[in-house]
């Protein structure tokens, strides 16, 4: 069994923002995240509206903020999935699917979404390149084209 000041779930951007500003207070701080670190920026061939970056990739910034936050201090553990979070008290236990425990009085979720995939010929292939999860991140790139938007009801289409 582990103990931590405070633990993460969630590698994304929130995550690693959190990790950084926990760990530059000195406190033990684990993130864990049941895939690589970066969450959706890793889907994100282009990032253009993320403040002190005109322009930046996504798998780039992913890293860049991984590498920040650890410099802290922060312990990342990448696919590392969480199977339950449980109460003792005012401690929180969470149990990883490889079945070990740890404990922490303060958890942060930032657990973040995943994009639905269609299963469609050519989708993989094109993520990035015409194929996007995210029509407010992206909808500028496709400015007066045709395209086609699934899922999502009005918000799939909503004006950014």
């Amino acid at each position: 069994m582990s103990d931590y000041d405070v633990v993460i779930v969630g590698g994304g951007p929130a995550g690693l923002a959190a990790g950084l500003y926990t760990a530059r207070m000195n406190l033990k701080t684990l993130l864990l995240d049941r895939g690589p670190l970066g969450g959706q920026l890793l889907n994100t061939e282009l990032v253009e509206d993320y403040p002190g970056f005109e322009s930046v990739l996504g798998t780039e910034l992913a890293t860049k903020m991984g590498d920040h936050a650890r410099k802290f201090g922060l312990e990342v553990r990448e696919f590392e999935p969480v199977k339950e979070i449980d109460k003792d008290g005012s401690t929180k236990v969470v149990r990883l699917d490889s079945g070990e425990e740890i404990r922490t009085p303060a958890l942060i979720m930032a657990a973040g979404g995943l994009p639905r995939y269609l299963g469609v010929a050519g989708e993989k292939e094109f993520q990035g390149r015409g194929v996007s999860y995210c029509a407010v991140c992206d909808g500028a790139f496709f400015k007066g084209e045709e395209l086609a938007v699934v899922g999502g009801g009005d918000a799939a289409v909503e004006e950014g």
